[in-house]
């Protein structure tokens, strides 16, 4: 190891919060297993059904590399609702769809759930429609398929009642500015590839989901070419499926209020000793707005990462992620010293997962959702979490909610 290049970072990755639950799960074997294009599935039959009978679909969510459907089973069943178990007790068959590679194009992610859904139809014995729908990511995908079968092909090709999504950013999600710049601090691995974190801030998939993006080669911060190509190609399909009646449930609360002890402007994480000096400060309004200051010894490189014209976006209402515990967690491990303020900011804001408004603008960030008419959104339907909860988290609320509708 060359004495001017940074010595390793343990592999981290930011997306769905898939850590296993604190108390053991189990995996009972599946009934099916199917291999489709640019994806997989493990099937589990309802009680009492001995065949596909009553289909759900549901599919995987953003991550780095492949999706792990144990880890999926263990997160869906495990922590607060057994979400997996409550599906089968109620006849219905559960589809967990994995992705080859989590971070690639919706569009391309897009082939697997129609491969899913058509070996599901194929499949299935009588004629109960589907349920289709995800988790995160998952949960814009299997929208935009629903609605690519039926602009491409027959209006009902797809054969779905109900599409739902779980905590989807239907309308863009948020990952600090500072942090998605200082994934191009991190040292290359042994195999000479970038670290995982790198590869995922600069993927496809996060540049299709994140409602800004920092560019690594401009090093200038706005929403991703690819992005305005997705958003672009949603108007193509006419933005929704027409047939399925649509759902949604949030982790953030409906009512305005999101993490109020996140103050904008304050410190969020200070490294020391690895990355000595590099602080992270919570989203605030205004302009030339300091996000983060980087620091790396090796190459020496130093960047202020400011923005203009952002609402605060760290405390707002939403599903939250762990990135500043996932960050600071990481340093430590490698031999750094973090002094964490604020592990959990808001990843999806309310206001996206059930597509009631934009949140360029502070008031419609922070915006009542509750109280808007439901009609500004793209769904049937939606409910937001009476109380501010961890992004996908399956609680009994928004679960019981969603299946008293399939």
């Amino acid at each position: 190891m060359s004495e001017k290049t940074e010595p390793p970072v343990t592999p981290f990755t930011i997306g769905d919060p898939l850590a296993r639950p604190s108390h053991p799960v189990e995996v009972p074997d599946f009934d099916e297993e199917w291999t489709v294009d640019k994806g997989f599935t493990w099937v589990f039959y309802g009680e009492e059904n001995t065949t596909l009978t009553r289909p759900v679909i549901i599919a995987d969510g953003f991550n780095h590399g492949k999706s792990n459907l144990k880890e999926l089973y263990e997160f869906l069943e495990g922590e607060d609702y057994p979400l997996i178990s409550e599906l089968r007790r109620r006849g219905k068959d559960v589809i967990l769809l994995g992705f080859d590679n989590r971070t690639d194009s919706i569009l391309t992610n897009s082939r697997a759930v129609e491969g899913t859904i058509r070996e599901a139809i194929a499949r299935r014995s009588g004629d109960e429609r589907l349920v289709v729908g995800g988790f995160s990511m998952g949960g814009l995908i299997t929208r935009y398929t629903l609605a690519r079968m039926e602009t491409d092909f027959h209006e009902d090709e797809h054969q779905t009642a109900v599409y739902f999504s779980f905590d989807t950013p239907h309308r863009g999600a948020s990952i600090p500015v500072g942090v998605q710049a200082f994934a191009y601090l991190l040292p290359y691995g042994l195999d000479l590839k970038p670290h995982p974190f790198e590869q995922q801030m600069n993927s496809q998939a996060a540049r299709q989901m994140l409602w800004r993006h920092y560019d690594k080669k401009t090093q200038k911060i706005d929403v991703a070419p690819e992005r305005i190509a997705l958003l672009d190609e949603l108007d193509r399909v006419g933005q929704w499926p027409r047939i399925p009646r649509k759902l949604a449930v949030a982790n953030g609360r409906g009512d305005g209020i999101g993490l109020p002890d996140v103050e904008p402007g304050e410190v969020a994480l200070r490294l020391d000793v690895r990355y000595p000096g590099t602080t992270f400060y919570t989203q605030a309004q205004g302009d030339d707005v300091t996000a983060a200051f980087l620091y790396r010894k090796f190459p020496p490189t130093e960047r202020t990462i400011t923005t203009s014209g952002f609402p605060e976006l760290d405390g707002a209402p939403g599903g939250t992620l762990a990135t500043y515990e996932i960050l600071a967690d990481s340093m430590v491990q490698a031999g750094g010293e973090a002094d964490l303020r604020h592990p959990h900011v808001c990843f999806v804001p309310s206001v996206s997962a059930v597509d009631i408004l934009d949140f360029e603008r502070q008031e419609d960030l922070y915006a009542r959702v509750d109280g808007l008419d439901p009609a500004q959104s793209g769904l049937d339907e939606f409910r937001c979490s009476s109380t501010t909860t961890p992004h996908t988290l399956p609680t009994e609320e928004l679960c019981t909610w969603l299946m008293d509708r399939f």
